[in-house]
C-alpha cells in the first residue's frame, strides 16, 4: 500500500516522531512504502530523507487551499497513492479537497490534540465529515472531543501512541548524563523533557519545587531539557526562588533523550495540554515511574490499574511538590511503579500493537 503522509510542519516534536515512528515500523515489513509531504520544512524532513522515502514540499496556505489541494491530487497521481494519513486539520481539509480532483485518494486523519474547536470550525466538519474515510483518536478523551467538534463518531478508532521496549532497555550504568553534570550517583533525579511554552507547566512546575524544598529533606536536583520562549524567563523564576543549580538545573534541547532517561530516578509531566504523550512513555518504557497532569489522555497512561505513577492537577504546586514528595521518600513504592511502568507499555503501548492496528485502519479506508 502506497501511503502519502502529510504534516504541514515537520519539526521536532510528539506528531513528528508519531509519524516517523510508523514510517519505521510499517515500512520494515513491506506493508506500507511511505512518502511524505509538508508544507514547512524541518528535522522531520531530514530524518526520512535519511531513511529513503521520497518527499516533496507543498504550500498549504490555509484549511480550504484548492491549489494546494490541486497539487496534493497530482501528486497522489504521480506515486500512485492508496491512502493519505493527515495530522492537523489544514492538511486533513486539504486531503479532502483533493478528492474532488483525484477520485482514487482516501484520507486517515489522527488527532493529535484534545482542542475545542470553534462554531465555524465545528461546521465545517459535521459538512466535510462524509468525505472522511478513518480518523483515529490517540487517546479516549481525544474521541470524545473529535465527536464533540462534529465528527462522526462511527470511523473514528482509538488507537494509542506506542513505543518500542527493546529500543529504551538498557541499565543506568549505560548513561553519561550524571557525570556530565556531575551529579553523585546516590542523588535522586527528576526529568522533565518538554518545549519552554506556555501549556507546559514549567513556572508552576518551578515552584513545586521550591515547595518541595520546604516539605522535604531528601537530595534532588530536576533536569529541564528542552528550548522554547519561556527558556530564559524560567532561568530568571528559578534565580528569584533562590533554588540552587544542584535543584534545577537547565541542559537544553537534546537529542539523547535515552540518555537522559537511564541517568533519572522520575519522569515529570506538567503540561497542560496533552493527548498520549510520547515523551511519557518513553520514559516508562525505559524503567522511570513517572509524575503527570489529570489532563487529555494522560489517564489512559498513569492509572490505577497501571500502577506506574502519580497522577496530580494541573497548575498546582502543592499536588505536585506532594507526589514528589512520595516518590523520594518511598523507596518501595517508587520501585512498584518503576514495574508497573515497564509492564504497562507492553500491555498497552508497544510499537507492534499500534503499527499493527493503524495498518487495519488503512485497510477499511481503503476498502471501504
Amino acid at each position: 500500500m502506497n501511503v502519502l503522509y502529510l504534516l504541514n510542519f515537520a519539526g521536532k516534536a510528539g506528531t513528528e516522531r508519531y509519524v516517523e515512528t510508523l514510517v519505521s515500523y510499517l515500512s520494515a515489513d513491506g506493508r506500507v512504502k511511505p512518502f511524505f509531504a509538508y508544507n514547512e520544512g524541518g528535522l522531520l524532513v531530514e530524518r526520512l530523507e535519511a531513511m529513503g522515502v521520497p518527499t516533496r514540499q507543498i504550500t498549504m496556505s490555509s484549511r480550504f487551499d484548492r491549489k494546494a489541494a490541486k497539487a496534493l491530487a497530482k501528486l497522489c497521481e504521480e506515486w500512485d497513492i492508496d491512502l493519505i494519513h493527515c495530522h492537523y486539520l489544514r492538511e486533513n481539509y486539504i486531503a479532502m479537497l483533493a478528492k474532488s480532483y483525484n477520485k482514487k485518494i482516501r484520507v486517515v486523519y489522527t488527532n493529535h490534540f484534545i482542542l475545542h474547536n470553534d462554531a465555524v470550525t465545528r461546521l465545517s466538519n459535521r459538512l466535510l465529515d462524509k468525505r472522511q474515510d478513518q480518523m483515529i483518536a490517540v487517546c479516549n478523551r481525544g474521541r470524545d472531543q473529535l465527536m464533540a467538534n462534529g465528527w462522526s463518531g462511527e470511523h473514528i478508532q482509538v488507537i494509542f501512541n506506542a513505543v518500542d521496549p527493546e529500543v529504551w532497555a538498557g541499565e543506568r550504568s549505560e548513561s553519561t548524563m550524571r557525570e556530565e553534570l556531575g551529579i553523585r550517583a546516590d542523588r535522586f533525579v527528576m526529568l522533565c523533557a518538554s518545549r519552554f511554552a506556555d501549556d507546559k507547566g514549567h513556572r508552576y512546575l518551578i515552584d513545586s519545587v521550591k515547595r518541595l524544598t520546604e516539605l522535604c529533606a531528601v537530595p534532588f536536583t530536576l533536569v529541564l531539557a528542552g528550548d522554547g520562549p519561556l527558556l530564559e524567563p524560567c532561568r530568571e523564576q528559578v534565580k528569584a526562588l533562590d533554588l540552587t543549580e544542584d535543584q534545577v538545573r537547565f541542559i537544553g534541547f537534546r537529542q539523547d533523550i535515552k540518555n537522559l532517561y537511564k541517568g533519572s530516578d522520575l519522569y515529570i509531566n506538567s503540561s497542560q495540554h496533552e493527548a498520549l504523550s510520547f515523551l511519557i512513555i518513553e520514559a516508562m518504557a525505559a524503567g522511570l515511574p513517572v509524575i503527570a497532569t489529570d489532563m487529555g489522555g494522560n489517564d489512559d497512561i498513569v492509572n490505577d490499574a497501571a500502577g506506574c505513577g502519580l497522577l496530580v492537577e494541573y497548575d498546582n504546586p502543592d499536588s505536585m511538590a506532594g507526589a514528589m514528595k512520595v516518590m523520594l521518600e518511598e523507596p518501595d513504592f517508587l520501585a512498584q511503579c518503576r514495574e508497573g511502568a515497564r509492564r504497562t507499555i507492553q500491555e498497552k503501548f508497544e510499537i507492534h500493537k499500534m503499527a499493527d492496528a493503524t495498518y487495519q485502519v488503512y485497510e477499511k479506508a481503503v476498502n471501504g
